[in-house]
């Protein structure tokens, strides 16, 4: 059976290129064209021999699957939903969510780590479709390949990666690095570190665990409460790492120079987003090199209403007047359930209509 190899390290391709007895920089030419080329077919791989692209077509070679676009969603903002299909081989087959967003000479590309998601943030579609399985590496950074690929000819210069598409990327963590290694690496994708955020709902052995990496990308934590018992009411992961453990993670935290944390807060009308709230804020993030991104509720069919621009306004300037760099973040691509928190793999052309 043909070996997957979209996800693989360039030692991984040395080992599959050793089982074909061929020597290992073809293993370099063939990681090359994957990702920095970003060609999906071997019969497009100019820079390998035609006898050995010959071979990996064969049935005892390997094979290229990257996830393939269902349906292609744009927004009047310029964003693009892509609803993909996964599962080839052994893996279970799924649909993902990733979205577009090109901007002012860059384009920003979120990702989804896996298919659903289990942590159930009271407050986001995604979570009501549960988890349907954990994503590999391959449909990882695949998801950035394609999207890239599809907009080939209007990239800008700098292309950002956010993985906070579906699911829990710590709860997933060996295949979303392996993906991020690939993403960062200068023979790879070839992205820099502060071009790629990881966002987690507050997984303090996975962020001690994300600690300890060589390599790794920027860290962001969805903090979206202000005490413990909001947030256990909010996220009900709170209840196993409250507030006091993700702090002290945060704390023992090595930051790389000039690097921050950066805290989401989504604001939830009437639930979040008091003057108190924001004081406590304050208080949370006291002593931390961080910054905060407020982010307004996007609408869906869930119990919540948007802040009103007076609350939003003030509880930015109470952060502010404490020297907590804090930003109003807008997602984009409501209209077409691209936006923060809207990612449920819904067909329908309005975030308004009832879930089925």
């Amino acid at each position: 059976m043909p070996v997957e190899l979209l996800g693989k390290s360039l030692e991984e391709l040395r080992e599959f290129m050793a089982t074909l007895c061929e020597r290992p920089f073809r293993a370099a030419q063939l990681y090359h064209a994957m990702y920095a080329e970003r060609r999906f077919e071997f019969a497009a791989m100019t820079n390998i021999p035609a006898a050995l692209r010959q071979r990996l077509e064969s049935a005892d070679g390997g094979r290229i699957t990257p996830p393939r676009i269902a349906r292609k969603f744009p927004s009047v903002d310029g964003s693009i939903r892509y609803l993909f299909s996964i599962g080839a081989g052994n893996e279970k087959p799924a649909q993902i969510e990733s979205v577009f967003m090109p901007r002012d000479g860059r384009q920003t590309i979120c990702i989804s780590t896996q298919a659903g998601c289990a942590v159930d943030c009271h407050f986001c579609l995604t979570a009501q479709l549960g988890l349907i399985r954990n994503l590999t590496a391959g449909e990882i950074v695949g998801q950035a390949l394609v999207a890239l690929e599809e907009n080939r000819a209007q990239l800008a210069p700098q292309t950002n990666i956010v993985l906070m598409g579906q699911g829990e990327p710590m709860l997933n963590y060996d295949a979303t690095m392996a993906a991020v290694r690939i993403l960062l690496d200068s023979k790879g994708v070839g992205l820099g570190p502060r071009h790629i955020t990881l966002s987690t709902s507050g997984i303090v052995p996975g962020i001690e665990r994300l600690g300890r990496e060589k390599v790794r990308p920027s860290l962001a934590i969805s903090l979206n409460a202000s005490s413990d018992e909001q947030r256990n009411a909010l996220m009900p992961i709170n209840r196993k790492y409250p507030l006091d453990a993700l702090f002290e993670a945060c704390r023992k935290y090595p930051l790389r120079p000039r690097e921050y944390f950066t805290f989401e807060y989504v604001l939830l009308g009437g639930v979040n987003d008091t003057p108190e709230d924001a004081r406590r804020v304050v208080r949370l993030v006291a002593n931390l090199r961080a910054k905060v991104n407020l982010i307004p509720w996007n609408p869906g069919n869930l119990p919540y209403r948007a802040p009103t621009a007076e609350s939003i306004e003030e509880f930015q300037r109470i952060l502010v007047d404490k020297g907590v760099p804090t930003f109003v973040r807008y997602s984009r691509g409501q209209d077409v359930f691209a936006a923060c928190g809207q990612l449920a793999l819904m067909e329908t052309p309005s975030p308004f209509v009832a879930l089925q």
